[in-house]
């Protein structure tokens, strides 16, 4: 139904021609069942359009995120050789939009190309398990004590996060149960108010994601503990406890320290 300002009624369509403008500015004709509705332009038209076809993303945008998808999750794992042939065929596209996503895929850190033999995914280091860690424990740290004392919006969303992980556990999907645990811990960083470091931390996500389902195939046992020390956290947050919740954080990502040295605690 379109929007119809009271003084200005419906017309006959006998009166100004369809196309034709009105004399006020502000007005504009519509043509609804033979007659024009003449509406000032600052209402909101709900007008019955024909839905547009829906539009695919480009064919490289569509490799990328199936190669990167695939990588985080672990369907690739670190030491699979893919080829741009079994790429190709996979996602429905010829090869050149699959070097494209290689490409930019080899940018980020995630493959390393060789030419005629194509893309090997690399693994995750203990070097860059130990350096992500590092910089989550100066971030995160940090951030609970500026979140802290929490806004009820932070513990609420706290607590559904927590819920939805103890679900995706029980399903057994780790990849989902990874998701959730970064975004418990984004939710955090968000909440200490500062943009920039915020945006750091979003930088950490695909190595995060991949990280954590790693660790989880590795370490089953973890994903028991990992929620148990969110339930921890969560506690120390809902009672304001600065010093309690910023212990809560370092010990729950130093454990992964131990782990790369192979050691479990």
């Amino acid at each position: 139904m379109a929007c119809v300002s009271d003084d200005f009624p419906v017309r006959p369509a006998a009166g100004p021609r369809v196309g034709s403008p009105p004399r006020d500015p502000a007005l504009r004709g519509v043509l609804n069942g033979g007659h024009v509705l003449l509406l000032r332009t600052c209402c909101i038209y709900a007008v019955r359009m024909p839905a547009a076809p829906v539009r695919q993303p480009p064919a490289a945008e569509r490799v990328y995120a199936h190669i990167k998808q695939a990588v985080l999750d672990r369907r690739y794992e670190g030491g699979t050789l893919l080829t741009e042939g079994e790429l190709a065929e996979a996602v429905g596209v010829s090869r050149t939009p699959v070097r494209e996503a290689l490409l930019k895929l080899e940018m980020e850190g995630l493959l390393k190309l060789y030419p005629k033999k194509g893309a090997l995914v690399l693994a995750v280091s203990a070097q860059e398990i130990a350096d992500v860690v590092e910089t989550r424990l100066l971030v995160e740290e940090f951030a609970v004590r500026r979140a802290v004392p929490a806004p009820p919006r932070l513990i609420e969303r706290l607590e559904e996060l927590l819920e939805e992980q103890k679900r995706r556990a029980e399903s057994g999907d780790l990849a989902e149960v990874a998701v959730t645990d970064r975004c418990f811990h984004a939710e955090i960083v968000r909440h200490a108010g500062n943009q920039i470091l915020s945006r750091l931390y979003d930088q950490l996500r695909d190595r995060q994601l991949r990280m954590g389902v790693a660790v989880m195939h590795s370490h089953p046992d973890r994903i028991a503990k990992n929620i148990a020390e969110h339930a921890e956290m969560l506690d120390a947050i809902r009672a304001g406890d600065t010093d309690r919740a910023a212990a809560c954080v370092h010990q729950h990502l130093g454990w992964v320290k131990v782990l790369v040295r192979g050691e479990e605690r």
